[in-house]
């Protein structure tokens, strides 16, 4: 397998970290989880314009090359070594180079990309839970991946069979789930929930809005009891891999005979 590390193409086992690298030590960083299909990368402009808030957030200095296409193109290069450019999965995780302990030395970046083959996502309904023991919480780091990480691996230890667990925040309104953010709509209106829930600002998210600003579809970014979704004409999670219909919560079944799913998939062509 090979990867890139600071813009270098190597085989995964000559990879070497050292002990104190703020990655292991501190997850002083970020991370990406994108699609490649077709010899591109989807929503490629989406990636970059969240990479720069959350190295803004973090206050990490990222190289020029990062938005002047070299890391588009060599991350192109990576898929095709993987044979993963028909349909992929990329990640690209970065985070603070140097030692120090939690003040540190320096604002520059160390970066690591990996790529391999994937299936596309199934689309078959979801059936969710509603986590219970942890709760999202809204700061200048929740609308990003990576510094959050631990919430979403216990919420994953709780999902005991469901497909995925709906999170609240600590005033129990709804935020996302574990992987996706969370959408319904209701007479026309596009209801998904306000970033101060502390739900990460997704890709689908951002070209989802822009698409329904696009239709003249009206959106309403809320806090939102979990209870209204039971009322909803259509529930569904979004993230990078697709759109997906929730058919129930909690074992409650959920109204799914609506074609604005289908519609918004051609329409985001994914």
């Amino acid at each position: 397998m090979f990867i890139l590390y600071n813009n270098q193409q190597l085989p995964e086992s000559e990879l070497r970290l050292p002990l104190h690298d703020r990655a292991f030590q501190y997850n002083d960083g970020f991370f990406e989880t994108a699609i490649l299909q077709d010899g591109r990368i989807r929503f490629w402009h989406s990636h970059l314009e969240r990479i720069g808030e959350a190295a803004l957030a973090l206050q990490l200095e990222l190289p020029s090359y990062f938005f002047s296409g070299e890391l588009e193109a060599k991350l192109l290069v990576l898929a095709r070594l993987q044979k993963a450019e028909k349909y992929g999965r990329l990640k690209l995780k970065v985070w603070r180079a140097g030692a120090g302990l939690y003040t540190p030395q320096t604002n520059q970046v160390n970066w690591l990309a990996t790529a391999a083959p994937a299936t596309p996502a199934a689309d078959k309904p979801l059936h969710l839970g509603i986590c219970q023991h942890v709760r999202t919480a809204y700061t200048s780091l929740s609308h990003f991946k990576g510094p959050n990480a631990p919430l979403y691996v216990m919420a994953g230890l709780e999902k005991q069979g469901q497909d995925d667990m709906l999170l609240l925040n600590p005033q129990g309104k709804v935020a996302e789930l574990i992987s996706s953010n969370i959408f319904w709509l209701k007479e026309g209106v596009l209801y998904t929930p306000e970033l101060s829930t502390g739900c990460v600002n997704g890709i689908l998210r951002r070209n989802i809005l822009a698409w329904c600003s696009g239709k003249s579809i009206a959106v309403a970014q809320v806090q939102h009891n979990p209870d209204g979704l039971y009322l909803a004409d259509a529930v569904f999670a979004a993230n990078v891999t697709g759109i997906r219909a929730v058919a129930s919560i909690n074992g409650r079944e959920l109204n799914q005979r609506n074609s604005f799913l289908e519609e918004l998939r051609n329409g985001l062509q994914i």
